[in-house]
Formats: C-alpha cells, structure tokens, sequence
C-alpha cells in the first residue's frame, strides 16, 4: 500500500514539473529572486550576492497524507568574465513516510560560494547537498556582517507557504535536466558550456540575469 501511494504520489508530481515549460521555470526564478529581496529583515545580503559564483534558484513542492512525495524544478546560473552565464535546468524529487499531512510549495536560493560548488553543478550528473558540497543557512537583512568569509560552499535561503514545517535542503539530490537544455536552448549542450558562457544565454534568459544584478 505504502509502495502504491508513493508510486502515484511521485507520478503525479512529475506530471507537474514535466508541464511546467523551460521559460516559465525561468520566469519563475526570475520572480524568486525578486521576492527574496523585497525581505528586508530576510533578505540575502547584497555581500553575498556580490561574492556569489553563482546561484541554484528552484521551488519544490511536498504533498501527501501519512506518506509524502516532494517534486521541484529550477535553474542554476553562474557569474563569467561577461556577466550572467544562461541557466541550466536541475530537478529535485524523492518521498518519505510519517505521520505528516498538509502540502507546501517552498522556494529556494542556494548561493553557491566558490567555484568547487559551481562546477558540483556544471558535471551534468547528481549534486547531494551537504555531501559532494557543504551547504549551511546563509545570512539574513541588510545589517548582515557582509565581510565575514563564506563559511560553506553554499547558502541556502527559503521561504515557505503550506502546512510542513522543518524544510531542509541536507541530503537532497539535485540533478542536471539535459531534456529541458535541449528545448531550452535548441540543440545538445552541455551543462558545463552553459555555465561557464561559452553557450550564448537565450533572449528568454534576460529577466532573471536582470533580477541578479551585476
């Protein structure tokens, strides 16, 4: 029975990350980003942003009654030598059981800190947050202590509306979309190229490149 509920559970919320189009994903993270700086108290610090190497930006959605199943989808971008790299598509997914109830859409940011971290994501494979990089929750609001040195090699940031509490990224398995880069971008390419900008970042891109600043 357990085994039934989590095969539909994961089926459904793959549906719905399978329908959601490249460039609304895109726009999605455009207006995440946007929204995590209209926090003022919760806000990253401009620091940080401005060290940054690059950024995972996703929003995960968790459901389930009793048994849970979690499916979410986003892009990863990187800081070049030009400015903004294109993004590179990455999902996350998985389940569990206890005794939970309720459904959450939750938002993310993960700034990732030094290059280690950027090229987890630039393999086109897995990233396990918290075991192939460290990862710790970043900073918060404008009086941050902005020259304080990185402490991990990546700052999570989320916020949350529904009825789970505890939300953590530790453990999860992010990994590179290659399909959605094929449509995203018209062809195979890998996710190293995009990342490090040798592949031209679309027109759709520049709304979200805008939103990060320089």
């Amino acid at each position: 029975m357990k085994k039934l509920f989590l095969v539909v559970a994961m089926s459904s919320l793959a549906v719905v990350v399978a329908d959601a189009a490249e460039q609304d994903t895109v726009n999605r993270c455009a207006a995440i980003i946007s929204q995590f700086q209209q926090m003022p108290e919760k806000a990253i610090p401009r620091d940080v942003l401005r060290r940054a190497k690059g950024l995972a930006i996703m929003s995960v959605v968790k459901a389930g009654f009793i048994f849970s199943a979690k499916g979410g989808q986003g892009v990863v971008i990187a800081r070049t030598p030009r400015g903004w790299s294109g993004p590179s598509f990455i999902a996350t997914g998985g389940g569990g059981w206890g005794l939970q109830a309720g459904a959450q859409v939750t938002d993310f940011v993960m700034v990732l800190n030094n290059d280690a971290a950027v090229h987890a994501f630039s393999r086109g494979g897995n990233v396990t947050i918290g075991v192939d990089v460290s990862a710790a929750a970043g900073p918060v609001g404008r009086t941050a202590a902005g020259a304080v040195m990185p402490t991990a090699a990546i700052y999570t940031y989320s916020r949350s509306k529904g009825l789970f509490v505890g939300v953590s990224l530790e453990g999860a398995v992010i990994g590179t979309q290659r399909q959605s880069n094929f449509n995203y971008y018209g062809g195979p390419v890998r996710a190293d190229s995009i990342l490090t900008g040798l592949t031209k970042a679309p027109p759709g891109a520049a709304p979200l490149r805008r939103a990060l600043g320089p």
